[in-house]
């Protein structure tokens, strides 16, 4: 076979399966993965202007947020609902990972890779949702989930320095999410030509004061997480609910996590922005 349709072909091949992944519904599964994502953090921050005011009935992290869901009028349908976002989230990375996403930058493999961890994730998320719906098991705490993975890392004969790795990696991760926030880094992952002004900016600042916040969130767990390795006790680790929780003992009282709160909320309708402008 000549070399040069060998590689013809092989492009073909390349184009024909991105294609296939940009398709019409690999953007409905991407777009209901986003509102899933979407209503999960509008509940959570929620749940955390809750407690900010002293009413601590449940955890501020997904597994609270599961169980708000399931005591609504309609319940059993919406966690279906979840179940079926989050499985289209997962897909949407997946085929991220595969064949690279929209928007500049998109086939390198640090972005790749990225997507990868996410489909992992958020395939996590729909599995312990989807058990949650059929009645054969309850969301895990983020608080114990923490807890127990910083114990069993802690006995190995590295435990504590994976354990200090791992924190840190969550306070750049966060300070990252923060300041790409800040720098409206998002934008380019938006169809901005769809927007008139006045929403445009709109949108553009329910990114920034979401993503500062959820920033700001994986950065106090990526702290605790270090405070455990140093002081050696894996009880310092906290879920999502326990670093929310912890926000409101610092000097600023409960001030500092209902702004945190007002921002998960924020962080939660611009995620229903992104599924209807966002490239995909």
């Amino acid at each position: 076979m000549v070399p040069g349709m060998t590689r013809r072909r092989v492009r073909g091949a390349r184009y024909t399966s991105r294609r296939a992944s940009k398709s019409r519904g690999m953007a409905l599964l991407a777009r209901t993965g986003l509102v899933a994502r979407g209503v999960m953090y509008v509940i959570i921050g929620w749940i955390a202007l809750q407690i900010a005011f002293g009413h601590a009935g449940t955890q501020a992290d997904r597994s609270g947020a599961v169980r708000v869901v399931a005591h609504t009028p309609f319940g059993s349908v919406a966690l279906w609902l979840l179940v079926i976002g989050f499985i289209g989230m997962a897909l949407w990375r997946l085929s991220e990972a595969a064949y690279g996403a929209a928007g500049p930058g998109g086939y390198k493999t640090g972005t790749r890779l990225a997507a990868l961890a996410r489909a992992i994730f958020y395939g996590f998320v729909a599995y312990s949702i989807l058990k949650f719906a059929l009645g054969v098991g309850s969301p895990a705490s983020s608080n114990q989930q923490s807890v127990d993975l910083t114990s069993s890392a802690m006995r190995l004969s590295a435990g504590r320095l994976i354990v200090a790795v791992i924190g840190l990696a969550f306070i750049a991760g966060g300070v990252y999410l923060a300041y790409g926030a800040w720098q409206q880094k998002f934008r380019k992952r938006l169809e901005l030509s769809r927007m008139n002004t006045r929403t445009r900016r709109t949108v553009e600042r329910l990114g920034q004061i979401g993503g500062i916040a959820r920033g700001t969130v994986f950065a106090t767990a990526g702290i605790f997480l270090v405070v455990a390795a140093a002081r050696y006790e894996p009880q310092q680790a906290k879920g999502v609910d326990s670093t929310l929780r912890a926000l409101a003992t610092t000097p600023l009282g409960p001030w500092l996590l209902v702004i945190v709160a007002l921002g998960l909320i924020t962080f939660g309708v611009y995620s229903l922005c992104e599924a209807r402008w966002r490239r995909v």
